[in-house]
Parts: C-alpha cells; sequence; structure tokens
C-alpha cells in the first residue's frame, strides 16, 4: 500500500503574518513526484512551507509522515547570508568576523550524512575547490550548489525544491537534472518551477495553484490537462509600453564617446584571480550580454561598474566621463545606472510599501527616504499597472512573494530611464507570464534609445531582440 508522507485536509493556514492559504486538500505518497505550478503569488511556495512545517495552521488538518525533510529554497539561502552578516556585528567584541567556511556549512555532525554521494556530488559539480572558501565570498549558483549538495546527503524522504535551477548555469543545471533522476527512485521529490523546459522526464504529478488555493492536480499521464495548463501560463506580451522617465536623463552620452570603458581590468582575492586583462568598451546603445559560468566573475565585474566592488579604484575604469578615483561620489555614478541582481534582492530587506520600492529607484536607495513628487508617484502607480500589481500597493515589500518582490525590483530599475541598465538574472523566480513580460520590457527598453542595456542569463529561451553583443568570461579566466 502506497505511504502517505503528507496530507493536507480542508487546511486553512497564514504564512508571512497576512497570506492565507484556503481549503487545502492534497496528498502526497512516497514515490511520487510533484511539480507545482501557477503565476507569482498563488502560492507555490507558501504550500511548500506548509508541508515543511513552516506555517500557522488556522483550520483543518496536516499530517506530516516524512521522517526527514529537506527544504531548498531561496528564503533559506537568505537566512544563511542574514546569519553570516550578523557575524559582521563582532566588533562590539572587538574581533574580525571572517565567516563560516563552506564544509562548516556543508557537513553536519548532527545528521547521518551520505559521505560517498557527498564526494561524488562534490566532484560532479566541481565544489571541492570551494570547500575551504568562507561561504560569503560564494557565488549565487555557487550557493545554490552548496544548499543542493547538503539537502541531498542528509538522506531526506522528502525532498523540496523551490526554483533548484535558479542561478546554475547551463552545465550546472543539466548536472542537477540527471543527479535528481539517480535518486528519484529513493527521494519523493516536490519541486516549485517557473518554466516547463525545467520540469524533469520523472514528474508524475503536477498542481496549478491559484489565489491560495490548488485550483486542480492531474497525473502526467492526463495530457489534455497539461495542454490546458501550459495555455494558462502564457500570454501575448506584444502591447507592452513603459511607462515614462518622468525627468530629462541624467547623462547625455555622445555617440563616439563610451558609457563605460575598463582597461585590463583584474579581479583578485588573495592568490585567487576570478579574471584578468579584460578590456571592455561600452558604447551608447550597444546592448550587452554577459556569459560565464557559475564563478566565473560576471557579477564581480558589474560590481566593478558599479561601484560596489572596492577594486574598481585599483583598475583603470571610466564612466559617464568620470575616471574612477578622480573624485566623483558613488552616488555621481548611480543616479546614470539602473540595477538588479540577487545580491540586491537579497540586501532589500524593508519594509516600504510595493509603491515605494518602485519610487526608490528615482533615488538610488534601498527603501525610501525622501518625498517623491506627484509625477513620480504617478509613474510608479502605471509600472504597477502594467505589472499587475495595483492591488498590492501598500502591501510591505518582505511580504510580497519572491517573484512580486522581483518584478518591484525589474521596475525599480527601470523607472528612471537610466543611461545604463545593468539586468544581471532578471528573471528569477517569475512566473511564465511575468517572464515573457520582463522580457517584452526589456526588449522595448532596447529600442527606446534612451538605454543602453547590459543583459545576464543562462537561458537560451530568454533571449532578447536588440542585444546583438557578446561578452563571455571564460576568455579572461586566469
Amino acid at each position: 500500500m502506497t505511504q502517505p508522507l503528507i496530507s493536507l485536509n480542508q487546511l486553512d493556514a497564514t504564512l508571512f503574518k497576512t497570506y492565507k492559504m484556503h481549503n487545502l486538500n492534497w496528498q502526497v505518497n512516497a514515490g511520487e513526484h510533484w511539480v507545482l505550478l501557477g503565476k507569482n503569488g498563488s502560492g507555490k511556495s507558501a504550500l511548500t512551507q506548509i508541508i515543511a512545517d513552516d506555517a500557522q495552521i488556522t483550520a483543518g488538518q496536516l499530517t506530516i509522515k516524512a521522517q526527514h525533510i529537506e527544504h531548498i529554497s531561496f528564503e533559506l539561502q537568505k537566512k544563511l547570508i542574514e546569519a553570516e552578516l550578523k557575524k559582521d556585528d563582532a566588533d562590539i567584541l572587538d574581533v574580525i568576523a571572517e565567516g563560516t567556511d563552506v564544509k562548516d556549512i556543508l557537513y553536519s555532525a548532527e545528521l547521518k550524512q551520505d559521505l560517498t554521494l557527498a564526494h561524488s556530488l562534490i566532484e560532479q559539480f566541481d565544489f571541492a575547490k570551494l570547500l575551504d572558501k568562507k561561504f560569503r565570498d560564494l557565488s549565487t549558483g555557487e550557493t545554490r550548489k552548496l544548499l543542493l549538495i547538503k539537502a541531498l546527503i542528509n538522506q531526506p524522504d522528502l525532498l523540496i525544491l523551490d526554483e533548484p535551477y535558479d542561478g546554475l548555469d547551463v552545465k550546472s543545471c543539466a548536472q542537477l537534472t540527471q543527479v535528481l533522476a539517480n535518486l528519484s527512485d529513493k527521494i519523493t521529490m516536490v519541486f516549485v518551477l517557473n518554466r516547463f523546459d525545467e520540469i524533469p522526464e520523472f514528474i508524475s504529478h503536477y498542481a496549478y495553484l491559484n489565489q491560495g488555493q490548488i485550483e486542480f492536480n492531474f497525473e502526467k499521464s492526463e495530457t489534455e490537462k497539461l495542454t490546458t495548463l501550459e495555455k494558462l501560463l502564457h500570454l501575448d506580451h506584444s502591447d507592452l509600453q513603459t511607462p515614462p522617465a518622468g525627468a530629462e536623463p541624467s547623462y547625455q552620452p555622445q555617440a563616439d564617446q563610451a558609457l563605460v570603458k575598463l582597461n585590463q581590468a583584474k579581479v583578485a582575492f588573495g592568490d585567487k584571480v576570478i579574471f584578468h586583462n579584460l578590456t571592455w568598451n561600452i558604447m551608447p546603445q550597444q546592448h550587452w550580454q554577459l556569459t560565464g559560468k557559475n564563478g566565473s566573475g560576471k557579477t564581480c565585474l558589474l560590481n566593478l561598474i558599479t561601484g560596489d566592488n572596492p577594486q574598481c579604484y585599483r583598475n583603470d575604469i571610466w564612466l559617464f566621463g568620470f575616471q574612477r578615483g578622480s573624485g566623483e561620489s558613488i552616488w555621481q555614478i548611480k543616479q546614470h545606472i539602473g540595477f538588479i541582481s540577487n545580491k540586491l534582492h537579497l540586501d532589500y530587506r524593508v519594509g516600504v510599501s510595493a509603491l515605494n520600492t518602485i519610487i526608490s529607484g528615482f533615488f538610488d536607495s534601498i527603501g525610501l527616504y525622501q518625498q517623491p513628487s506627484p509625477n513620480q508617484q504617478k509613474i510608479a502607480k502605471q509600472w504597477l499597472e502594467l505589472l499587475g500589481l495595483s492591488d498590492k500597493q501598500t502591501t510591505p515589500f518582505t511580504q510580497l512573494s519572491f517573484g512580486d518582490q522581483r518584478l518591484l525590483l525589474i521596475a525599480r530599475a527601470m523607472v528612471k530611464h537610466p543611461p545604463l541598465l545593468i539586468l544581471d538574472e532578471p528573471c528569477l523566480g517569475l512566473d511564465e507570464l511575468n517572464r515573457q513580460r520582463v522580457l517584452a520590457l526589456i526588449e522595448k527598453i532596447c529600442q527606446s534609445q534612451t538605454t543602453t542595456v547590459i543583459y545576464v542569463n543562462h537561458h537560451a529561451g530568454d533571449k532578447i531582440n536588440g542585444i546583438n553583443n557578446h561578452l563571455a568570461m571564460e576568455g579572461y579566466q586566469a
């Protein structure tokens, strides 16, 4: 007889203090593999937190018979990073906080771990060289690999994977799919995925969520329902138009003058060279795609441009007519840049409203500390309407789903139509509808003749018309 690992019976639950799930009836049996689909804010991640026993149950019954559950999610990644940041407060003890070693996070004395599997996964993911690094020095993709390896070697009978491919390069995505397929006869898995092309072949069941409820679920063999689901998650966005900038451009580029110029750039930490000998000129309206495997230095390079990497002052860098280190302030540079990245998303921990999150893009701040003009408020409301978030105008940023947060940060980056727009994996965590919407918006921005775009992504399917220049980080490795 099939053993139910999780059962929900007429369950109501509250998460993030205000998000409510209603009348949930669902069962996950041993040996089944589920994928949860739905729009951003539909309750996919909230449902996984319920079955991970991390929610307030207000009605109905939750039965958990799984002996050990592992849960991989953006929230877990965020909690680990926040725990590391707290160690920076150690100056009250007059000591320097160095952070935790990767190997100390990976291996646990409290659990019975499969060390043979650990060695195999470390080899497959080329992770051995990272074991002696500090956790805070890992890239987004490397952090995701660490959490995946740790979860798998902890030998769960139920594994919850909330967007496990986010942040991984193409090779690592393929490796992960193969690893999970190999373990699928031993571990029951529940996925939250926003991309149909990431759904593993071994998935046996689908569930579609909408407004905090499981609207329908079915087995993989029910192909007619699968076709209906695919149609629900697609939409034509050809008529999208971006709201106006609201002000004159902060910088008027000259056609023959580079917006960004790096000469023989290098980033190194001790003896570890991330990249070197990198010369890059970005001319106005010359849109670029930046690629490279996890840990190749993409984010380090972008942080040289934004000024968030202190090694920008060791390098010969020109931005908007300024040479780095010639007396310019970081705000003189940032006013010309719109920016989204995983680090910014992790750093944006303030409880400002959805509306004010977008408005903060006018001031390049995390949170809002200045009085916006009526026109800035009007434009931000237009962005909310464009993104389908008008009903969440007053909702605090921290109480929104990951996908809705991501949409707001994309709007924050675009709101002033900056001369330079840096999009570091903007579509992570977005459902199919919103991913299409964002890609269409980026394409409109590229056509605008006012903004130059640098775009980082790992998915070939997210190609954007108008981005015709390519910089591959593999050419600059030591």
